[in-house]
């Protein structure tokens, strides 16, 4: 392992098989969802094969030599400029424990949402090598380890997810692909110009002793290589920085989404194809809260520790808000898509603890709400495919009908509310144990434990309207789940009751490099001007 460049074996790999498929006649439509499938299959192969090499003792986070699978080489380098000197950025990629798990979650998603793409009828060729460009864009943004590559891959997902969206969608495809890009594109925005504020203000020690401007995520981290004039500078006293952190926080929280920028999520999941609704719930979303754990949370971490209050109260908001909003649904789909903004609320509470207990709960959050989610939106797809409708009040004992499938929305339904024995409840748990224990915001967590009440409201209530009480004979002709859609809730159900038993197989990978995380940011002062260059 240490000479194969699995990072970018399992980041490129979709790249690779989207060429090909570019190259494939249109007609051979089988051929094209089998290789696709099996590309994206490969992937879970070499995550599965990272996860077993892992080394657990490793902290990563802001220590270079520990974090694992390291590719570096210069990608590029301009020198001659007028006043910048010269530009170099590198190729850098590796992982920790906070991106050990979100690896495998895309890798895992990806695959699954490529079985339930088999029902894509429309311009199959095109689909495919989107749907695989797309699956390459969400792997680098984990692997990721140099702010400009990092932003490279962030782009690289906004484009075929609008296409995928704006062709393959619903009625309102369009306005809900535009409203996805422009969203999205606002906040990177915002993202660019804190990079490159940054990339101005640090610098890190080249091979040949000298130093340069660098985009090197782990040299951004440390304060002892910031200029003392740099814009963006710990002690420089007219910085921008808290500016800057507002700027990139929002950048991310669009993506989570975070009240009030949530508005784009119901509209793209209810025009989106089930399998991109899938990809959005179990990944994309999962990008903002990793940014900030990722590039807030260590880069300016005396800011964190002024607004985590705030980020406490945010979270507090998306858990009750999202929950109402999706009370008050009718349409199956949107009830799921609110319920995701409520459940990342977990996430950010957890994140705002600043914590061990508090941000592993967040990132297991995190992966657990990706597997559950994603199950929540294909079975809405599956019953949607049947019967062409997905208002809750057109169905009615559905389970008498077809109990297999029943068996599973129940499973999936449970893992949501957070039952004891499923992933859900774990995750959940440590976010509430590590904001519980921080005093300023313990009247919010005790607020946000509202979340369960009215999860299970939503759940239940949906529950009962569809799959429960009298057979509604309308949908006598339904047919019970095939051996593709088997193949789509085995795994997931197995991974919801395997992490629900034994957590430790995740908690143990990212355990670490959180607590690294956490004293790193704990050790950092308020103020930066007492730290020699």
């Amino acid at each position: 392992m240490a000479y194969f460049p699995i990072l970018s074996f399992i980041t490129f790999l979709p790249i690779l098989g989207m060429l090909i498929i570019l190259c494939i006649p249109g007609k051979q439509e089988k051929f094209i969802k089998v290789f696709s499938a099996v590309i994206t299959g490969l992937q879970v192969l070499l995550a599965g094969i990272i996860l077993n090499s892992y080394n657990y003792s490793l902290p990563g986070v802001f220590h270079q030599n520990s974090y694992q699978f390291i590719e570096k080489f210069r990608w590029i380098e301009i020198s001659g400029l007028s006043w910048i000197g010269t530009i170099k950025i590198d190729y850098f990629l590796g992982i920790d424990g906070i991106s050990a798990p979100m690896v495998l979650l895309t890798a895992l998603i990806s695959f699954i949402a490529t079985l339930s793409s088999w029902n894509i009828s429309k311009s199959i060729k095109g689909y495919f090598a989107l749907f695989l460009l797309l699956d390459a864009g969400m792997m680098g943004v984990f692997v990721a380890l140099d702010f400009f590559l990092f932003y490279v891959f962030w782009e690289l997902m906004l484009l075929p997810m609008y296409f995928l969206i704006g062709i393959w969608g619903g009625p309102r495809k369009e306005y809900a692909a535009i409203k996805f890009f422009i969203y999205t594109l606002f906040g990177s925005v915002f993202m660019l110009l804190v990079m490159i504020g940054l990339y101005f203000s640090c610098t890190e020690v080249l091979a040949n002793g000298t130093r340069a401007f660098t985009f090197n995520l782990i040299a951004l981290m440390d304060p002892k290589n910031y200029t003392a004039t740099g814009i963006l500078s710990p002690f420089n006293p007219g910085n921008l920085r808290f500016a800057a952190y507002i700027a990139l926080f929002v950048g991310f929280a669009i993506k989570i989404p975070m009240f009030p920028f949530h508005t784009w999520l119901p509209d793209a999941h209810v025009e989106a194809p089930t399998p991109i609704s899938v990809i959005l719930a179990g990944v994309l979303l999962k990008m903002g809260t990793y940014g900030i754990i990722r590039i807030c949370f260590p880069i300016f971490p005396e800011i964190t520790r002024q607004v985590a209050w705030y980020i406490a109260l945010f979270g507090a908001i998306n858990i009750v808000y999202g929950a109402l909003c999706a009370m008050a649904q009718k349409d199956f789909k949107k009830l799921i898509a609110y319920s995701s903004v409520s459940h990342m609320g977990y996430v950010l509470l957890g994140m705002a603890s600043l914590t061990t207990v508090g941000i592993n709960g967040a990132i297991f959050q995190m992966f657990n709400h990706g597997t559950i989610t994603a199950m929540l939106f294909l079975l809405v797809g599956v019953i949607y495919d049947r019967a062409h409708t997905r208002g809750l009040d057109d169905f009615g004992g559905l389970a008498l009908k077809m109990p297999m499938y029943a068996g599973f929305v129940t499973v999936a339904f449970f893992a949501a509310i957070g039952l004891p024995s499923m992933s859900g409840f774990i995750s959940e748990s440590f976010v509430f144990l590590g904001a519980f224990s921080v005093s300023s915001i313990r009247i919010i967590t005790i607020v946000s434990t509202l979340g369960i009440l009215l999860g299970a409201s939503y759940m239940l209530w949906a529950l009962q309207r569809v799959y429960l009480g009298k057979f509604n004979e309308k949908w006598s002709a339904l047919t019970d789940l095939d051996a593709r859609e088997y193949a789509m809730f085995i795994p997931l159900t197995i991974i919801i009751f395997i992490l629900g038993i034994y957590p430790s197989f995740m908690l143990n990978i990212m355990n670490t490099s959180v607590n690294s995380l956490v004293d790193f940011m704990n050790k950092m002062p308020a103020s930066f001007s007492a730290l020699k260059f």
